[in-house]
């Protein structure tokens, strides 16, 4: 007579925790190479700074960029070989610049962590706005992948089997102990490099070596392109399919600043980048709470970042162009119309109408 089993079902249970824990990453890789993975893949950056342009050619798309409004979603596929499952890749794509960074908190989720990375693109013609945009984007993003991961962590939940933990170096990667690696794989693809290959030389320099340092510090990979070549929107390509769908990370290094740089991380260094570029300042006399200030203060000494007043009239998207709607502009511009002459009649003080006021449209 066959032997009955007396395990409950949760003997059972926990002898397969225990089996799976006592895996191997080559047993893991193996079993994974016979199902398709998910990743996600978030594109966010400087406003009208050729997001589009470098997701479209990401996907192979032959067709013009259009404005992003606000937060737009698509995905690709991409099959491994001959009768094997294809893998998805989710692409989430954050339009406005850093006027929507609160946006975040849609596509960073407990759902996809393990799996995310994150592209920056920079539209390195507008240096003015660039170290703000790095700043405020970086910072939202940041913040919402460590609130979800506090939060994977409090209730012991994890989506893909596999719990993320904060973005670990490995033990070789060059000042390790001196810089703060961001939590996601993280690529900075710095755009049309075609204006800024006009700048004066010494600008150039200022640019390219802030742009390795960021990188640097955030245990980013980075890259120069331009919509207008191939060569390099192909590398661009090359560096997204490597977090889209885990391929083989493009190894050739450029780190000639009249060059696109292109450069993976690991392969750059403190000792390689050298100081800020400072020909009217001494660094002595700037009081910076850690490296990563003293470039800021450095950049922004040869690069003053825009006045307050035009980041704020940024925000408000009634008045961004690439949100544009002819027939709703044409009412709202009768409402405004008919608002004023309301104020004037009463006597009231002119100024901006309050949202209240137009809830006729």
């Amino acid at each position: 007579m066959p032997k009955i089993s007396s395990d409950t079902s949760w003997d059972i249970a926990a002898a397969e925790v225990r089996s799976r824990e006592s895996r191997t990453d080559e047993e893991d890789a193996e079993e994974d190479a016979h199902f398709p993975t998910q990743r996600t893949v978030f594109f966010m950056g400087s406003k009208a700074g050729g997001k589009t342009t470098v997701l479209l050619r990401f996907l192979d798309r032959d067709e013009a960029a259009k404005p992003t409004l606000a937060l737009e979603y698509t995905f690709g596929r991409r099959a491994r070989g001959h009768n094997m499952p294809k893998d998805i890749a989710h692409l989430w794509e954050l339009g406005g610049g850093i006027s929507l960074s609160d946006l975040v908190q849609i596509p960073i989720t407990a759902d996809n962590v393990s799996s995310l990375s994150v592209v920056l693109v920079l539209d390195v013609s507008k240096p003015n706005a660039l170290w703000e945009t790095v700043e405020r984007l970086l910072d939202s993003a940041r913040s919402q992948v460590e609130k979800v991961c506090a939060s994977l962590q409090k209730t012991g939940e994890s989506r893909s089997g596999k719990q993320r933990v904060p973005r670990v170096l490995h033990k070789d990667y060059p000042d390790r102990e001196l810089i703060s690696p961001f939590p996601v794989p993280l690529l900075i693809v710095g755009s049309k490099f075609d204006i800024f290959q006009d700048f004066d030389s010494e600008k150039r320099m200022v640019i390219c070596k802030t742009l390795r340092f960021i990188a640097h510090f955030y245990g980013a990979s980075l890259i120069l392109t331009s919509s207008k070549s191939e060569a390099t929107m192909s590398k661009s390509r090359s560096f997204v399919n490597q977090l889209a769908f885990g391929t083989e990370r493009p190894k050739s290094v450029s780190t000639d600043p009249s060059k696109p740089l292109a450069i993976p991380a690991g392969f750059d260094s403190l000792n390689q980048i050298g100081p800020p570029v400072t020909s009217d300042v001494d660094i002595g006399t700037l009081h910076a709470k850690n490296p990563l200030d003293l470039w800021k203060k450095v950049f922004e000494r040869v690069f003053p970042p825009e006045s307050s007043e035009h980041r704020k009239e940024l925000k408000d998207p009634a008045k961004d162009p690439q949100y544009s709607e002819p027939l709703i502009d044409s009412i709202r511009a009768q409402k405004d119309q008919t608002v004023t002459q309301v104020v004037l009649s009463e006597g009231r003080p002119t100024g901006k109408a309050s949202c209240s006021e137009y809830s006729g449209i």
